[in-house]
């Protein structure tokens, strides 16, 4: 060990450590001394100026008492500042590798480029992936693949009380709010998706101007503030709703319960950030903090929750109406899964935020340590509503880092019916990932309200990139299904995807993760007892945990679950459809989706 860890009073290894440590820390200053007077004995101007803004900014340091380090290092401090700053694109543009995710790997990001620019994306030389590290994923090709013709992949979304169901993509473009994007940003997505047919949400921050300039498709996004449908008092105001709402442009409305930058949190929109165009988009007033509340006011549990979304049905005149979460609490959600059964009166759709995503500022605590990964949640819903009898009755939807053909094909396979994309589309519309969000000064004008940035923005080529790159996405996914040979994404199943576990083995995703049996939570015989558990603390009458239910289910448990229908491999009937010449496209994830006319 070291001496100068055992020794106390270890002995200075130079005569003089004070002296020498002085002039080092005041090197810089002394430096900027000479040159100031070098210029002045030499008449150079040059040396003077450049002489004389040194010590006039080491003489700043010595007297400013905020920062130690620019007392001690006058001049030279400040290296260290600008190094800071700059550390973000040093380590993205010279140090960081192309598979780092922080959060994108420069890889992926070089994808959407490419797409969005309808360059090649094809690499040569072999894939820089590890295919023998744990956790790696692939598709199982098959022997009948085979391109598809049609790529255009939709669904339909709209249950049984539901008047005008909407037809929409397998991929579209995420929640976003005008107010942390720019109007620039926000017409060059709508654009695009009115040029590739696809569907843009709102995000909370209510329908812009710039949102219906272009006329694409729109998903109304109402979060805690009911932004652009709320009264003076900030609650929800049902006429304001319905005045906008019946718009022909409004395909769906959704109900933001959380979201994954910042689950169980509200938000702050700083009031020198709000212009008078925000201010009259969210209908709040103008010099004041916008306050998104941590709850809604227009429900305080589960039963008044299938209340509120049927409100917003009628209001908009038969229109998809849904809900967005972030899982924390699984009871919470199965509560809301109990109060719609009890009610008969179900969602036309489901989206799942993971804890991933992350256009939105947030603590750091709230982005690293607070809600539940997307894969994880959307399994728990999936699993929960399968449980329940219902999954046939609700669409899912899917958000968190998803920006390729394979991430939309694999969350279909788990059981998704669509996918969306936030970052991804921020990319196509030129985000560097620089994460400056929040700061009001994104350098691409992509996220900032800063006029001048904004203005760097062009809307009629970016809207082009941002159809460019959901076309050649979907086409990427079109090449993954045929090359299983199959027909429509609907059609993935998570036994078509291998995983390689820690130990070197490798294992099915049907086999990986678990599925509920249909009907399983019903009767208490789910294989994995926590969900029978977690069920039983669900109460459709509250958001809070039925603890003495709990106590009772255990008291009472036997060992359930032991004996299962699900279907496997060896299941002829389940498994394998005599209509389709074999293929396995059976129903292990208990989706049960019906397959579009092709």
């Amino acid at each position: 060990m070291p001496q100068s860890r055992t020794n106390l009073n270890p002995k200075p290894k130079q005569d003089s450590p004070y002296m020498v440590g002085l002039l080092l820390r005041y090197s810089t200053f002394g430096a900027a001394i000479l040159l100031f007077l070098a210029g002045i004995l030499l008449l150079k101007w040059w040396l003077i100026i450049i002489g004389g803004f040194g010590v006039a900014l080491g003489i700043y340091d010595l007297i400013q008492s905020k920062h130690a380090i620019l007392s001690n290092y006058p001049v030279a401090g400040h290296i260290r500042y600008v190094l800071e700053d700059f550390r973000p694109e040093i380590r993205q543009y010279l140090l960081e590798d192309d598979k780092e995710q922080v959060p994108f790997s420069r890889q992926q990001r070089a994808l959407v480029y490419q797409r969005a620019k309808n360059v090649s994306d094809t690499n040569a030389f072999g894939t820089l992936d590890d295919l023998y590290a744990h956790g790696k994923e692939w598709f199982l090709q098959s022997a009948v693949s085979q391109p598809l013709k049609n790529t255009d992949f939709r669904i339909s979304v709209g249950g049984e009380r539901c008047q005008q169901p909407h037809d929409m993509s397998v991929f579209n473009i995420s929640a976003m709010s005008f107010g942390s994007l720019s109007a620039n940003a926000i017409m060059a997505l709508n654009q695009g998706a009115k040029l590739g047919g696809f569907t843009h949400d709102t995000g909370e921050g209510a329908i812009s101007p710039y949102h219906r300039k272009f006329g694409g498709d729109l998903i109304w996004e109402l979060g805690t503030g009911y932004f652009g449908c709320r009264d003076a008092d900030g609650h929800f105001s049902p006429q304001s709703f319905a005045e906008k709402a019946v718009d022909p442009q409004v395909k769906m409305i959704e109900i933001k319960l959380s979201q994954g930058a910042k689950p169980g949190k509200g938000g702050v929109l700083p009031s020198e950030k709000i212009t008078q165009e925000i201010a009259d988009t969210r209908q709040v007033p103008l010099g004041q903090d916008c306050v998104s509340p941590a709850t809604h006011t227009a429900f305080n549990n589960p039963r008044e929750l299938v209340a509120f979304w049927q409100q917003l049905r009628e209001l908009s005149g038969g229109k998809p109406v849904g809900f967005k979460l972030c899982i924390g609490q699984p009871w919470q959600f199965m509560a809301i899964v109990k109060a719609m059964i009890e009610a008969d009166n179900y969602p036309d759709f489901i989206v799942v935020d993971g804890a991933e995503g992350g256009t939105g500022a947030a603590p750091v605590e709230f982005m690293d340590n607070i809600g539940m990964p997307m894969v994880d949640g959307f399994l728990l819903v999936h699993n929960t509503l399968v449980g329940a009898g219902i999954r046939d009755k609700i669409k899912l939807g899917v958000s968190g880092k998803i920006v390729s053909g394979f991430d939309i094909a694999r969350m279909i396979a788990l059981g998704a019916d669509w996918c969306n994309s936030a970052r991804g589309f921020m990319f196509a519309v030129g985000c560097i990932q620089s994460r400056s969000c929040h700061t009001n000064t994104c350098p691409t004008g992509v996220a900032t309200q800063d006029p001048h940035r904004q203005k760097a923005l062009d809307v009629p080529s970016k809207a082009e990139r941002v159809a460019s790159f959901h076309k050649n996405t979907v086409k990427s996914l079109a090449s993954i299904v045929g090359a299983v040979g199959l027909q429509h994404p609907s059609q993935l199943q998570p036994y078509h995807i291998a995983r390689r576990l820690d130990d070197g083995q490798i294992k099915l995703l049907s086999k990986f993760f678990y599925f509920t049996d249909e009907g399983a939570l019903l009767d208490h015989s789910a294989r994995a007892d926590v969900f029978n558990q977690m069920w039983v603390m669900a109460n459709p009458a509250s958001f809070l945990a039925d603890n003495d239910a709990l106590i009772a289910y255990n008291k009472d448990s036997r060992d359930k679950g032991k004996q299962t229908k699900a279907p496997t491999l060896d299941s002829h009937d389940s498994v394998v459809d005599e209509n389709n010449n074999g293929r396995l496209i059976g129903n292990a994830n208990h989706t049960f989706r019906d397959l579009p006319t092709l």
